[in-house]
């Protein structure tokens, strides 16, 4: 099974600066490989990532675009994974595009990097380094200083070096063995989970999950430092002369006042998403603990955050990371994960009764059966509507399939997942399932997101 461990790196200034000399590496290659690959596509040719390797490898220590100011090739200084992996992501990013558009799906082509708005990273081979405990010896610059040693043993595969608002991380890959890998589960229950904005998650044991919301606690002062570093852009293009737009090409000379501003923009920034990752992570990894079967909805993220209103408050939560968390995770427990279809009116279905109610609308948190009397929650009915969509409860009350080999199927996107048994499209299998009433918004949600 592959893992990934991401350590924080202790590196001192020599270091530090060698990681961003060799991050702008990475960055500089790969723009001039999309460029001459944009360039040869223009011309009618059929460009391809290891052709475009060997063209630059010709030219990358004798043309005057790579050499220094006294005529020396300035990429001997740097490690040769740093320039050489570039090729292999252009290859990789091309494929995923064209395999998008073959698809019909909305994709992008890949797009060229600019210095302060993409990630600062580089590869190294697994051959490349060492890991000696607390400290790794990486090419170039020999050892530097670790926040903890890997947690798992294995095979190493690569790794990659990052930057995080002025940290610097080691992610190191690794081809764990299953029986290390895999951890056993405390319970083998079955759970709903109902993912909302005011509570996180409300599973259908009636128990309730707020998230932090940390972008919401921090909105105030994420204002307040956007606001201080955008006058200070405004002063530097004033002492520039430059009115309107930066035009392309342009760089504003860096005061270290500026410097400052944007260094505690972006530390606030990174706090933001270690306070979800650290909820998300410990939520989606108790769920798959204690439960053999965890059954979602597949909400359609991308058609949410087009509500204005709302977009903020749901990105806040992370609905599409739980969801990804939740399928990588259950390999490891052994449990499955089952996608209710889409439109499957969880909210709406009585638990008690089975009863449909059409006229609930978003904002009534609570509603009573018209049926049967039942008051319900809405987000508590909703997860033991979930709960019983896995274990057929409704229907003949037959249990969730025993995991198997075979992995289960995505009830609305066909997708593969973790764990086992095929579970049908949930709204052709119990009464009364004649829509959720999103219908109506899936054509402009489609509409919106072309």
């Amino acid at each position: 099974m592959l893992l990934a461990h991401r350590i924080r790196i202790v590196p001192t200034l020599e270091q530090r600066d060698y990681f961003a000399r060799a991050a702008g590496t990475a960055r500089r290659v790969w723009n001039w490989a999309l460029a001459e690959w944009q360039r040869q596509a223009a011309l009618g040719l059929r460009p391809n990532a290891l052709a475009l390797k060997k063209q630059f490898n010709a030219i990358k220590y004798a043309h005057p675009d790579w050499l220094d100011e006294q005529g020396q090739p300035w990429l001997r200084t740097i490690h040769r994974d740093a320039h050489a992996q570039p090729f292999a992501h252009l290859a990789k990013a091309w494929s995923r595009y064209f395999a998008q558009r073959r698809a019909g799906e909305k994709a992008h082509p890949p797009r060229f990097k600019t210095k302060g708005r993409c990630r600062d990273a580089f590869y190294l081979a697994n051959d490349k380094f060492q890991l000696e405990g607390a400290a790794a010896v990486l090419p170039k610059i020999g050892r530097v200083a670790l926040c903890e040693a890997l947690r798992w043993p294995g095979r190493i595969l690569g790794a990659s070096v990052s930057r995080e608002a002025g940290h610097w991380f080691l992610s190191v890959q690794v081809d764990v063995p299953d029986a290390v890998a895999r951890r056993r589960r405390t319970s083998d229950a079955i759970v709903g989970v109902d993912l909302g904005v005011n509570r996180a998650a409300t599973l259908s044991t009636s128990e309730t999950i707020t998230a932090p919301r940390p972008l919401k606690a921090a909105l105030r002062r994420l204002r307040i430092r956007g606001r201080r570093l955008s006058r200070k852009i405004e002063a530097a293009k004033t002492r520039a002369g430059i009115a309107g737009n930066i035009p392309k090409g342009t760089r504003l000379p860096a005061s270290k006042n500026r410097t400052k501003g944007a260094q505690a923009l972006a530390r606030l920034q990174a706090r933001i998403a270690r306070v979800r990752r650290d909820f998300t992570h410990k939520l989606t990894t108790r769920l798959c603990r204690e439960n053999r079967g965890v059954v979602i909805e597949d909400l359609n993220v991308s058609g949410m955050l087009a509500n204005a209103r709302l977009a903020r408050a749901i990105a806040d939560v992370g609905f599409y990371e739980i969801r990804r968390q939740l399928q990588y995770k259950a390999d490891r427990y052994g449990t499955t994960i089952v996608l209710a279809d889409r439109w499957y009116p969880s909210s709406k279905l009585c638990s008690g009764c089975g009863e449909r109610n059409g006229a609930l609308s978003l904002g009534e948190r609570a509603w009573q059966c018209a049926a049967c009397g039942a008051h319900h929650d809405r987000d508590v009915n909703a997860a033991v509507n979930l709960e019983r969509l896995a274990t057929a409860a409704l229907g003949a009350g037959q249990a969730l399939p025993v995991a198997s080999p075979a992995a289960t199927l995505g009830t609305a996107a066909g997708q593969l997942l973790a764990g086992g048994g095929k579970v049908t499209p949930v709204r052709h299998e119990h009464g009364r399932q004649d829509g959720s009433g999103q219908e109506e918004n899936a054509a402009h949600f489609r509409a919106r997101s072309r």
